[in-house]
């Protein structure tokens, strides 16, 4: 099999850091070609380059055997490199043909917009993915998953030749996540060559055919899919092997079993009549499959989305919460599932994001920073969390995701909540940093800090929680003992199976 693309010691510095020193090797033409490596092995730094959007200091990349320099993404997107990002990259106002179509839009004769034929090959588009979208809607307000299927039909619109998956998976479910692997065996069957990005190591046994593993930046090895196994994997991405990257749970008979939050009635246009509780130093895991309203229970909880009704007990004493600053005022903090668009301020350095949720803390006379109470503050947190910076005033966008994940904790720590709530905690950061984000939590859960935990993985949901809320459907369907909870229960409950009343909302 010859090779559609050659990466020949490619080096990219960053101020401060460099995030890719000599990485060689080569894309054969019609493979799935899987990429992994942990957060901040320089993967999604080497895609960016192959499309257009960064430059390397130095090295060569050559297309079908010539030599290749983009400036832009455009260039690449000309040439056939397509990508699709982990974080979208779509226009929230603008509907699904809109984006689809953004920057190539078709047009009639006399230079009007042509918007009956863009609808008609946008629909085309998203039947081969099997996506039924309305095509009209500002993608803003379409779910997680079917923004992430526009973003695949955008690349697929055009004439790609290497298209590239960062991460595709991150937001579908199950049945989605199939779809997405059948339209990969179609496009590998017209000669399209893939690179596929995930922390799934499932995935990738499933589809790749060869993978390269990079870490710190470097490369490590270039194999055949054939010849690993998924430990042999691990342990070339974090040069170590990792047995079980879970914390083990305490005994609760041991720990106090108050009940800290009590909620009742939930209800709004999503969520209908949810009632749970947490208890004092508790993980409760919420699990559920998209769509299921996870997010929006939350988000109704601590008062970002309106409610028809909803009762909050804190300590037994019922409270009123209308928004997110009355949350945090309670004691309530919520990391968000999105931490570039939702948890940080990419732009801002590491040090303004940990204290910017309490400048009135720092703050001294008249209203000023106290700077050596801030600078105390986030060195603390720098080395409580072990957050990999080369200092505090690095800009958060060119940490790793593991590493911004932790400074979004950082600034929730630092406000002194007694509740908090982790939305996807472990989103798109790779098996080392998911090690250490579990040992925080569980951390916290031990010194008193009651967790709240949704997450799409299922292991995750199992190997963190005490107790397990599984919801279907706007509803609370069963509430399961998270020390005895195996996988095949939580996806009954999840797939519509009907709750176990015997220990529905108990309060063992």
């Amino acid at each position: 099999m010859d090779k559609i693309l050659e990466i020949q010691n490619i080096t990219r510095e960053f101020p401060g850091v460099r995030a890719l020193n000599g990485v060689s090797f080569d894309i054969r033409r019609g493979e799935v070609h899987a990429l992994v490596g942990e957060n901040g092995a320089g993967k999604s730094t080497l895609m960016k380059i192959l499309s257009g959007v960064y430059r390397p200091t130095t090295g060569r990349i050559l297309f079908n055997g010539q030599e290749v320099n983009f400036t832009n993404p455009k260039q690449a997107q000309q040439l056939g490199i397509s990508i699709i990002h982990q974080e979208f990259s779509l226009i929230p106002y603008l509907s699904a043909v809109e984006n689809i179509f953004l920057g190539r839009e078709l047009k009639k004769s006399g230079g009007l917009l042509d918007k009956k034929r863009m609808k008609k090959e946008a629909s085309e588009v998203l039947e081969r993915l099997n996506a039924e979208i309305d095509l009209d809607k500002p993608v803003a307000r379409l779910s997680v998953a079917n923004q992430q299927f526009i973003e695949i039909a955008k690349a697929i619109a055009i004439d790609t030749k290497i298209l590239i998956f960062d991460e595709p998976t991150a937001s579908l479910t199950g049945n989605e996540i199939d779809k997405l692997f059948e339209l990969i065996a179609t496009l590998k069957e017209n000669g399209v060559t893939m690179i596929y990005i995930s922390h799934h190591l499932d995935e990738i046994f499933k589809i790749a055919d060869r993978m390269t593993c990079l870490r710190d930046g470097e490369w490590v090895a270039t194999k055949d899919i054939t010849e690993c196994t998924k430990q042999d994997i691990v342990k070339m991405m974090v040069g170590r092997e990792i047995i079980n990257s879970f914390p083990q749970k305490p005994s609760w008979e041991n720990k106090e079993a108050d009940i800290l939050l009590e909620v009742k009635k939930l209800k709004n246009s999503i969520v209908n009549d949810v009632s749970f509780h947490l208890k004092k130093g508790e993980i409760l895991g919420i699990a559920g499959l998209v769509g299921a309203g996870r997010t929006e229970t939350i988000r109704a909880l601590i008062g970002a989305d309106g409610v028809e009704e909803k009762e909050v007990y804190l300590k037994g004493k019922k409270v009123e919460i209308k928004s997110p600053a009355e949350a945090l005022d309670h004691g309530i903090g919520l990391i968000p599932e999105s931490r570039k668009t939702q948890g940080l301020v990419l732009d801002m350095c590491v040090k303004n994001n940990i204290t910017l949720s309490i400048l009135k803390k720092i703050a001294g006379n008249y209203g000023f920073i106290n700077k050596k109470k801030e600078q105390s503050l986030v060195e603390e947190s720098i080395e409580n969390l072990l957050i990999k910076t080369p200092h505090m005033r690095q800009k958060v966008k060119n940490l790793s995701g593991g590493n911004q994940q932790k400074v979004v904790l950082a600034k929730w720590l630092s406000t002194e909540c007694e509740i908090l709530i982790f939305d996807e905690p472990t989103r798109g950061i790779d098996v080392g940093a998911k090690e250490e984000i579990y040992k925080l939590i569980r951390n916290l859960a031990d010194k008193g800090i009651s967790i709240i935990m949704i997450s799409s993985e299922l292991p995750e949901v199992l190997g963190m929680s005490d107790r397990i809320v599984v919801m279907y459907k706007g509803k609370v369907i069963s509430e399961i003992d998270g020390t005895t909870a195996t996988s095949e229960e939580v996806m009954y409950y999840a797939t519509g199976g009907v709750g176990n009343e015997s220990n529905q909302y108990s309060k063992n």
